[in-house]
């Protein structure tokens, strides 16, 4: 297949990319803002693959949107172009509102001129909390955050789409991904970083917060799935195999790095904080998907991941991330 990724050098769609390019041989182009989580290093092994390109864009540019168009050609566009970290949309909602709302806008106008088969890649934090059992593609849509709330807009306008202009169009929900590539503003990738390099471990509130964990190539399969099989104008939920507490989660990756057990440090909760998330995969097993990673070995293997690749890190972590972390945790990164 021709592929127009966007977002692709981000965490989970430089995933994506990576297993399309190796595993089915597609031609992929990705078009990214490049901004401070969307990174070239999360695709260098794929810059000289044949038939892949990297477009430098925003999907809120309609020229962008269309000169990425024209070089692709694509059979089909994923959406994987979003602001994501909940904690940002929050303190400067402005920017989620352009890209996640704007943006799907943007991309839907130039899929419903060329009647391109479309996926948005969206997320299991639309549906809001959950006390008990889990969210299947028929609960409601109640949204908590600024983040999770112009998710939930562009998820509206997809199907708007598909019932207004019969765009073959679905939307895809996953769970909490974590993986390699991840921006260490994430849960995992901040409690690794933060173990290795012996600093404190901040866990809002009393960490009890409960997550369905899936291993980001997990995603990725399960992407492809909707992309071949997918009904246009369906929903689909994928969520990881394991839920496990936040608080559970740090305790591992202690375990994990060898890092003090005193070093975590229970912190104000964030304002709105969801307690729990969990999906019924049900609908999208039905296209052959079926999860391969549990939660031990795939946090196991991340922290490996982390611990191998300092040249992916270091750079963040003496950029934007030092001084983002500063701002929002009131004390300084160390000196690596």
């Amino acid at each position: 297949m021709r592929l127009l990724v966007c977002g692709g050098a981000g965490f989970i769609g430089s995933n994506f990319a990576r297993v399309r390019v190796h595993d089915h041989g597609d031609e992929v182009v990705v078009l990214d803002k490049l901004t401070y989580a969307g990174r070239r290093e999360n695709l260098a092994d794929l810059a000289d693959s044949p038939g892949f390109a990297l477009v430098h864009g925003a999907i809120e540019d309609a020229q962008a949107v269309a000169s990425a168009f024209a070089e692709s050609q694509p059979d089909a566009v994923v959406n994987f172009a979003a602001e994501t970290h909940v904690d940002r949309s929050i303190a400067e909602p402005d920017a989620f509102v352009q890209t996640n709302w704007l943006g799907t806008h943007v991309l839907l106008e130039a899929a419903r001129q060329k009647g391109t088969r479309y996926v948005q890649i969206s997320t299991d934090e639309v549906y809001g909390s959950i006390g008990e059992g889990s969210f299947t593609e028929s609960s409601p849509l109640a949204p908590s955050s600024p983040y999770a709330a112009t998710k939930t807009g562009a998820d509206l306008l997809v199907s708007s789409y598909v019932h207004t202009y019969g765009l073959p169009a679905m939307v895809c929900r996953g769970s909490n991904n974590y993986g390699p590539f991840q921006y260490p503003e994430k849960l995992i990738p901040l409690m690794v970083l933060s173990a290795l390099h012996g600093e404190r471990l901040p866990v809002y509130g009393d960490g009890l917060q409960v997550r369905n964990w899936l291993y980001v190539t997990d995603f990725a399969h399960a992407i492809g799935c909707v992309l071949a099989k997918g009904v246009p104008g369906e929903v689909y939920n994928v969520g990881g195999p394991d839920e496990c507490p936040n608080l559970e989660i740090v305790n591992r990756i202690v375990e994990l790095t060898g890092a003090d057990p005193r070093l975590i440090e229970h912190v104000r909760d964030r304002p709105g904080h969801d307690r729990r998330y969990s999906l019924s995969s049900a609908k999208v097993r039905t296209l052959g998907w079926e999860p391969q990673v549990r939660l031990e070995d795939g946090l196991a293997d991340t922290v490996d991941w982390y611990r191998a690749n300092p040249w992916w890190w270091e750079p963040i972590r003496s950029g934007e991330y030092r001084d983002y972390y500063e701002r929002h945790y009131g004390r300084a990164l160390s000196t690596d």
